[in-house]
């Protein structure tokens, strides 16, 4: 026969309830040291999975964060570098408008009379660069000298003095001769040393100036060029420094050099940002060269007014360049800070969707908390009650 303690109905009744409330007690408190109402699948599988797949999400998104936010900062490198060489173009045309205003001239008397030469003679000289050549003939006296020598040159540049003895030069231009025998054929001393080579063009040789003459400008003109050309030595340094993160939009025009933004995790939806050479070759923007390049033709050093003008010509297409391309990234990073404002937004929605489904309401727990403590203290006094009339039969015994 099996023994056992038999207990009432009311007992057991308590016990049950005593049992319940202990369990409802160790949830609260799981909830209110967790802050989660649904920690694991066994809480709530549709809840649970739910929330852990906007969490996922969400996660995906933080992570493209800071691929949007270096997209931002690569574009911003970009467009101050922009902004940079626009004030080195902007110095590169001061410069050049210094050098058209800077007047070229050539003056100066011959030192001797003229006299016709014993054999007709040519007299070659350049204008600026370009050669011109005078026959002077046997017969000639110093106005028909004078004549043919201006008709050659294009212009009144050559005079006589009060003598009228003696062939003065007065140009606004930069005129030397291809020899000293020019010089010496129209009264002025030859130059000393040795001809320069090639100073205008292939084959193209002049003499050293001559002391009676005066040249002015040409030096001035020259370092004003070099000067125009360490700029667009800036230009193209700035614009290989203008990168982020080894992300440089403005050095290399090339197809393939490309900043390439992802704006969700499936990479469905992004933005290609295209490189644009803003170099100064990349612009167009040539180096004042002189006697360099295909093309040998001594001009260069800001010698004509033509050249500079074609010069200033460039730099305001250069500018022009410019302008556009900033548009275009300023475009570009307002759709990236948009998406980028609109993915934090996103994240805080996905982050408050799992957290509505997940997270306990701790003034609810703690509410609850209290009233199972309660619960329990009258669990207890029931149950005590239940065994009073055992308590009166031992009483009896006694």
């Amino acid at each position: 026969m099996s023994s056992g303690i038999t207990l009432s109905a009311a007992t057991r009744q308590n016990l049950l309830s005593l049992q319940d409330t202990s369990n409802l007690t160790a949830t609260t408190q799981n909830r209110l040291a967790t802050g989660l109402k649904v920690s694991s699948a066994l809480d709530s599988p549709v809840n649970f999975f739910t929330a852990q797949n906007l969490s996922n999400r969400s996660t995906d998104l933080g992570g493209l964060l800071d691929g949007i936010s270096n997209g931002v900062q690569a574009i911003q490198a970009a467009n101050q570098g922009i902004t940079s060489i626009q004030k080195l173009i902007d110095s590169a045309k001061s410069t050049a408008n210094q050098a058209l205003s800077t007047q070229i001239t050539t003056t100066g008397t011959a030192a001797n009379d003229f006299a016709a030469p014993t054999a007709a003679a040519s007299v070659t000289f350049f204008v600026n660069g370009t050669s011109k050549t005078a026959s002077i003939a046997t017969t000639d006296t110093i106005d028909t000298a004078i004549a043919t020598l201006n008709t050659q040159a294009g212009s009144t540049m050559f005079s006589k003095d009060t003598t009228g003895k003696k062939i003065v030069l007065n140009a606004s231009a930069a005129v030397e001769f291809a020899s000293t025998a020019g010089q010496t054929a129209l009264g002025f001393t030859a130059g000393a040393g040795a001809d320069t080579a090639n100073k205008y063009g292939t084959g193209n040789t002049v003499a050293d100036t001559s002391a009676n003459l005066t040249i002015s400008g040409v030096d001035t003109r020259k370092k004003l060029a070099e000067q125009y050309n360490s700029l667009l030595t800036q230009i193209t340094q700035l614009a290989k420094d203008s990168s982020f993160n080894g992300t440089n939009l403005i050095s290399n025009g090339d197809p393939s050099n490309k900043l390439h933004i992802a704006f969700n995790e499936k990479d469905t939806s992004n933005l290609d940002v295209q490189g644009q050479d803003l170099t100064a070759d990349g612009l167009d923007l040539d180096s004042i060269t002189g006697n360099s390049g295909a093309s040998v033709d001594g001009k260069g050093n800001f010698l004509l007014d033509a050249s500079i003008k074609g010069t200033l010509t460039s730099l305001s297409s250069a500018s022009d360049t410019l302008r556009a391309a900033s548009s275009t990234f300023g475009s570009n990073l307002s759709v990236v800070q948009n998406r980028q404002s609109f993915s934090k937004n996103l994240i805080n929605v996905l982050d408050t969707g799992a957290a509505n489904l997940t997270n306990a309401d701790l003034n609810l727990e703690a509410a609850n908390s209290q009233a199972l403590s309660t619960r329990q203290s009258l669990g207890i006094s029931a149950l005590s009650l239940a065994n009073q009339a055992q308590q009166s039969i031992l009483q009896l015994l006694r």
